[in-house]
C-alpha cells in the first residue's frame, strides 16, 4: 500500500508541474478588468489578420502532413523490404538528420527559396518539409517486425508494387501513421523560426508568427490578448492527441520493437 501511495503522489506531482502552465495560461486569458471572461478570444479572433494566420496554419499543416505520410511510407517502405545499393549507408544518413538542429540548414534553404522565387509562398512553407528523417526511421523500424508474408501473397495475385503499398502495407501502418501525424502536426504547427524566415508579408504568416508580432506593445507584452490566442491555437493539437492517443501508444511501443 504504501509503495501504490507513494507512485500515486509521484504521479500526482509529475502532472501538477506539467499542467502547471496550461492551467496558468488558461488563467491569464480569462481574467480580465471585469473579472472572468471570454472578452480577450473574441478581441484576438477580430483584431487584425487572426483568422488568417490560422488559416495559413491549416493548410500549411495539412500539406506536410499529407507529404510525410506518402513519401516517407514510400522511403521507410523501401529500406525495410528492399536491397537498395547502399542502402545502409544511405539509412545511416537518413539516421543522422534526426541528430542534425534544423536551425542548421536555415541559411542554405533561404538562399534556395530565394534563388527559386518561392520566400512569401505556400510553397517555402511546405516543400522543405514534407519528408522528415524521424518518420521514415519510424516506418521502417514499424515494417521491420512486420514479417512480409501478406505483401508476398499480393505480389503473387499480380499486384503491382504501388498497389501493394498503398492497400496492403499502408493500412497496416496505421499505427505508425498516427506517431506521423501527431509528430508532423504538432511541429509544424507550431513552427515559427521557419515561416518568420521564409515569410514577408501578413497574408502568409501562421500563427506562432502572427501571435508573436501582435501582442507586442509599444513597452510590455499583451498577455491576456497573447494567451488567448496561444489557447485557440492549441485547441486542434491537443484535439489531434486525444482522438489519436491509442494509436501514439501502440505504434511508439511497436515500432521501436526492433
Amino acid at each position: 500500500m504504501m509503495k501504490t501511495a507513494l507512485k500515486i503522489a509521484a504521479l500526482l506531482a509529475v502532472f501538477a508541474v506539467m499542467a502547471y502552465p496550461l492551467v496558468w495560461m488558461l488563467g491569464i486569458s480569462l481574467r480580465t478588468g471585469d473579472g472572468v471572461s471570454l472578452r480577450y478570444f473574441k478581441e484576438v479572433w477580430q483584431t487584425g489578420p487572426f483568422d488568417r494566420y490560422f488559416f495559413n496554419s491549416v493548410v500549411v499543416t495539412a500539406i506536410v502532413l499529407a507529404g510525410n505520410i506518402v513519401f516517407c511510407a514510400m522511403a521507410g517502405y523501401a529500406f525495410a523490404r528492399y536491397k537498395i545499393p547502399g542502402g545502409r549507408v544511405l539509412f545511416f544518413l537518413v539516421v543522422s538528420m534526426i541528430m542534425l538542429p534544423k536551425q542548421v540548414i536555415l541559411v542554405p534553404l533561404y538562399i534556395l527559396m530565394q534563388k527559386m522565387h518561392l520566400i512569401d509562398t505556400y510553397a517555402a512553407l511546405t516543400l522543405p518539409f514534407t519528408a522528415d528523417a524521424f518518420n521514415i526511421f519510424l516506418i521502417r523500424q514499424f515494417l521491420v517486425a512486420i514479417p512480409p508474408d501478406c505483401e508476398e501473397a499480393a505480389r503473387l495475385e499480380g499486384a503491382g508494387e504501388l498497389r501493394i503499398l498503398f492497400r496492403v502495407v499502408m493500412p497496416m501502418l496505421k499505427p505508425a501513421l498516427a506517431v506521423v501525424a501527431i509528430h508532423t502536426s504538432l511541429i509544424n504547427w507550431n513552427s515559427f523560426l521557419f515561416p518568420f524566415i521564409l515569410t514577408n508579408t501578413a497574408s502568409m504568416r501562421t500563427l506562432p508568427v502572427g501571435l508573436a508580432l501582435m501582442s507586442q506593445g509599444a513597452h510590455s507584452v499583451d498577455w491576456g490578448h497573447l494567451m488567448a490566442g496561444a489557447v485557440i491555437a492549441s485547441l486542434p493539437v491537443v484535439a489531434a492527441f486525444l482522438v489519436f492517443q491509442r494509436q501514439i501508444i501502440s505504434g511508439l511501443t511497436s515500432g521501436m520493437s526492433k
